[in-house]
């Protein structure tokens, strides 16, 4: 059975994103934590992406250690980032497919 985290960033709040889940999130896969993981951006966390060149930053170095980044499209759209976060190689998606997918099938779930 392959150990898979799903991380929900829907908070706006930096402090939340910076010392726990980009902090977590850088070394997850590479300490042998989960096998898969993805952080799913949904919300005010789209836009406070947009604005922040740090998170952008932190959020390519993540990618790449094999960490999958998605979004709700639906809310990119609305905020006008949907180019901004595609531009990071995040996949613009509609989350909540993924994320009942996630529930109810063998995925953990971890939600900001």
């Amino acid at each position: 059975m392959t150990n898979k985290l799903l991380i929900v960033w829907s908070t706006e709040e930096i402090e939340v994103a910076k010392k726990m889940i980009l902090l977590y999130s850088s070394v997850m896969l590479e300490r042998g934590y989960w096998d898969e993981a993805s952080i799913m951006i949904w919300g005010p966390s789209a836009r406070l992406i947009s604005q922040n060149t740090q998170l952008q930053n932190k959020i390519k170095e993540i990618a790449k250690t094999g960490v999958k980044f998605q979004a709700c499209v639906v809310c990119t759209d609305e905020y006008g980032v949907s180019k901004t976060l595609k531009g990071l190689g995040i996949e613009l998606i509609h989350t909540g497919e993924v994320l009942t997918q996630a529930l109810q099938g063998d995925w953990k779930v971890l939600t900001f």
